[in-house]
């Protein structure tokens, strides 16, 4: 069975391009903020990795990553944050957080990225 990811950005057209990018390897969920992300993981739904954005409405990415850190049922989701503002190195990064990408991003490094964050083996590398 595929390893499930959830997105979580504020952004449609940011969520359409991570869902495709994903889709072939991985289910994927989609959440437009924290909010959202949070209510259907409390829904007892369990993801692999959460790919989330820093600035969004209703919770933002360092909330959610806050929330999620501090959960035994949650803590153990790695989570990539993406963002396109710069992230004050001094900030309190909590330790769920695996990897902050800047946008734009490499969208081939991203899925190298992912792969290797859910330990899969990429499909070419398979004989």
């Amino acid at each position: 069975m595929k390893k499930l990811v959830l997105v979580v950005d504020d952004s449609p057209a940011l969520r359409l391009l991570l869902e495709a990018m994903l889709k072939q390897k991985y289910r994927v969920v989609v959440a437009g903020d924290g909010l959202s992300a949070l209510m259907w993981l409390n829904n007892g739904n369990t993801p692999d990795l959460i790919i989330t954005d820093i600035q969004m409405p209703q919770m933002d990415g360092w909330e959610l990553t806050g929330i999620l850190n501090e959960n035994l049922l949650y803590n153990d989701i790695p989570v990539m944050v993406l963002t396109g503002t710069r992230v004050d190195e001094m900030k309190l990064v909590p330790s769920n957080v695996v990897k902050i990408l800047q946008k734009p991003f490499d969208p081939m490094n991203f899925v190298s990225l992912v792969d290797m964050h859910l330990n899969t083996v990429p499909i070419e590398a398979v004989s």
